[in-house]
């Protein structure tokens, strides 16, 4: 089978290669994939900025149908139509394994990272990992469920409480993720970006996010202040991953807000305004990727219509034009990128 495989670290080195078809093992699903999503881990895999056990096929976000299933899996038959968790192994015994917080043990072993992932025909997942479709979650939307399930574990960090003012800064798929899973709390939403964000902004008031504010164009303190009486936003999800947004948003928060940062950095060091912390009691708190518990969640917000995952979706490409993709996502003009496998 085709699959788009990190050859190397370092920018680039990933290409599209002939793969013997993964053999199912005890615990284990085989799922063909339908649809595999881009994530920003993924841009900033192939840029060199994250590490992955290369050689590794790339993708962490996929639909797909069970096809054969291992020895000692129930629950899940050929033709069954199911996403999975990035989960791939987990020590089970630490602290974290025993809470439920996969995301935090250290041997963890993801897909499309240590794992041979999502950019294929076929790929491999362990059975406790697989989560059936809800009826009304489609194919490309269910792609996406791996991202949705990111950004309901960071706004499960805070509390939001019904009409309390959030503000997301960054309009990419996670930060529009993360404004309509805030929405589903009851809260009133303002996602910002910048005048080439302008699809994006778009996008955000297609699918009811209450401001979409460019800006460079507008003074989002002072639409803040004046929604807040001038007390300030009660949350903040930095999903940009830029230092100056950081430095926004805590700007932004009244005294006793919360700020989330979601949006992973590229430099490994970054300035935080330390003093505003202490001097407004600013509760921060970071959130890694997601954990078992956030997944059914996220496929009923989708089911239920709270989230339109769907409507995010740009382009379409099969495996073989990666570098199209690429440029689509760089440029500004694409939101989310599905690639599908080739036969």
């Amino acid at each position: 089978m085709k699959a788009l495989v990190k050859t190397e670290l370092g920018f680039g080195h990933l290409e599209l290669q002939e793969r013997e078809v993964p053999k199912v093992g005890p615990d284990q699903v085989k799922i063909e994939v339908k649809y595999a999503g881009i994530c920003g881990s993924d841009i900033h895999t192939y840029e060199g900025h994250y590490k992955v056990a290369a050689p590794v096929t790339l993708g962490h976000e996929f639909s797909g149908k069970v096809v054969e299933t291992g020895r000692g899996v129930t629950g899940f038959k050929a033709g069954d139509r199911v996403t999975s968790e990035t989960t791939f192994y987990i020590c089970g015994e630490c602290e974290y394994c025993q809470s439920g917080d996969y995301n935090l043990c250290n041997y963890r072993k993801g897909l499309g990272t240590q794992q041979d992932g999502g950019f294929a025909k076929y790929l491999i997942a362990r059975k406790e990992s697989v989560h059936h479709l809800p009826n009304n979650v489609d194919d490309q939307s269910a792609a996406m469920t791996e991202p949705l399930a990111c950004t309901y574990h960071a706004v499960a960090k805070t509390n939001i409480n019904g009409g309390d003012i959030v503000v997301v800064i960054g309009p990419g798929p996670i930060g529009l993720l993360t404004a309509q899973v805030a929405k589903s709390r009851g809260a009133v939403v303002l996602i910002t970006g910048l005048t080439n964000d302008r699809v994006r902004l778009e996008k955000a008031e297609e699918i009811g996010i209450d401001y979409a504010v460019d800006i460079q164009k507008q003074d989002i303190k002072e639409l803040v202040h004046r929604l807040t009486d001038g007390y300030g936003a009660d949350v903040v999800f930095e999903c940009s991953g830029a230092a100056p947004a950081a430095k926004q948003g805590f700007d932004l928060l009244r005294k006793k807000g919360q700020y989330a940062q979601v949006g992973i950095f590229a430099e490994p060091e970054v300035p935080f305004d330390v003093e505003k912390i202490i001097q407004k009691e600013i509760r921060v708190v970071g959130s890694r990727s997601q954990k078992s518990s956030d997944w059914e969640p996220s496929l009923e917000l989708m089911n239920n219509g709270s989230v339109n995952a769907r409507a995010l979706v740009t382009h379409e490409y099969d495996i073989s034009q990666w570098e199209k993709a690429y440029t689509a996502i760089k440029s500004g003009e694409a939101i989310k990128v599905l690639l599908k496998p080739l036969e």
